[in-house]
């Protein structure tokens, strides 16, 4: 008998998703706190064009189930972003141990999706299920779906806009003209520099409010409004107006010009810019029995909580040396607490509520969890726990 011939039509099934993964283990997992919203952090990470971290939650989110571990992804980046991904557990021979998805719309920076109720805290602590490594590390992993990489978006060009508006004449209906002076070389009198600065009241005005204000503006005459700075350097207002029309200051910049944009930031309220200096200042400077006091000092007239917490940790640490070597007589009595909770960091204690909690994080995680809720990050310890406590 002749075989029979079958028509059929043949198709190539379509390649499975390209997803990028990324794992990261979680040190000492059981001696971590375990107190609601406590979390753990991991580096952050890329993604079709987008930053990412993961929050690990070892006690659970406030709405989780009692005893289980909470996990989320957050979005680092500006602008929003649409993510189909995989949370997981791996066991310490890289198996998984529990995996959940999810596919969501993120529509800003800082908002986060995750799964309260991803396992329970005993389970991971269960030996008989080897999910912690000999070292009694956690391993956690996300995985992201990959966008195509052939289709070209072009980004929002208002910023590159907003940018080519720095220094235009042509537009411009503010100018500031600040003067500086610097002794001639050789003789006692002084010479003084100055220069014009071309801005848009508009952007002050939504920007740097402060710079804002320093004009009169007239509809009526048509003329050129100015104001005279005589208290900031050239190139430092340079750096401070460039910030507002949405530039960034070079890290070296930072480093080496620290003290002099704190200030003219501090003055003028650009505070981000003011955070970003401060923690160039911070990494580039090391605290010493020397220098402790005067930066410390400097820290609370400028109201830097970052500089200040670091010089406080730096005397928690060196507690005997401190008080042998270094004199306390301007030490500022209101600053007293912030040293008592950096002595209790120091202990390395775990906390029972969220008011501790609060008190005992770093100045960095108060100014996450502020930005997080779109409040304000400028201000002192004690300011920044009774904003996030009041917004609860």
């Amino acid at each position: 008998m002749p075989p029979v011939r079958i028509n059929v039509n043949v198709s190539a099934a379509p390649p499975p998703p390209r997803r990028k993964s990324f794992y990261f283990k979680v040190p000492n997992f059981k001696d971590l706190p375990t107190t609601r919203d406590h979390c753990v952090v991991t580096p952050e990470f890329s993604c079709n064009g987008h930053d990412w971290v993961l929050a690990i939650y070892p006690g659970g989110v406030r709405q989780a189930t009692e005893g289980y571990v909470s996990i989320v992804l957050i979005h680092h980046s500006e602008g929003s972003a649409t993510a189909n991904y995989e949370l997981s557990i791996l066991d310490k021979v890289g198996n998984k141990k529990k995996a959940l998805y999810s596919d969501r719309n993120f529509e800003c920076k800082g908002e986060c999706y995750g799964f309260k109720n991803f396992i329970k805290r005993s389970d991971i602590l269960d030996e008989s299920h080897n999910i912690l490594d000999s070292n009694g590390a956690l391993t956690v992993g996300v995985s992201i779906k990959e966008e195509l990489s052939d289709v070209y978006v072009p980004k929002n060009p208002l910023n590159k806009m907003i940018q080519g508006m720095f220094l235009d004449e042509d537009t411009a209906d503010v100018c500031f003209e600040v003067i500086t002076s610097a002794e001639v070389k050789g003789e006692q009198k002084k010479a003084k520099a100055s220069d014009l600065f071309h801005a848009h009241h508009f952007m002050l005005k939504a920007c740097a409010p402060m710079l804002a204000n320093l004009f009169v503006l007239d509809d009526g005459d048509g003329k050129l409004a100015t104001a005279t700075i005589t208290d900031v350097k050239l190139d430092i207002f340079r750096h401070l107006l460039y910030y507002v029309y949405g530039g960034s200051v070079a890290e070296e910049d930072l480093k080496s010009h620290a003290k002099d944009i704190i200030d003219a930031a501090d003055k003028y309220s650009i505070v981000n810019l003011k955070l970003e200096a401060e923690a160039a200042y911070v990494k580039a400077t090391d605290i010493t029995m020397d220098n402790a006091m005067d930066n410390l000092l400097y820290a609370d007239a400028k109201n830097c909580a970052l500089l200040k917490e670091t010089v406080m940790n730096f005397l928690a640490e060196n507690s005997t040396e401190a008080s042998e070597k270094i004199s306390f007589t301007d030490f500022p009595a209101h600053v007293v607490k912030d040293l008592l909770v950096a002595f209790s960091s120091n202990r390395k204690k775990d906390e029972t509520n969220a008011t501790e909690e609060l008190t005992s994080l770093s100045v960095s995680a108060l100014r996450r969890k502020l930005a997080e809720k779109g409040l304000d990050i400028d201000g002192s310890r004690e300011a920044m726990i009774e904003s996030i406590k009041s917004n609860l």
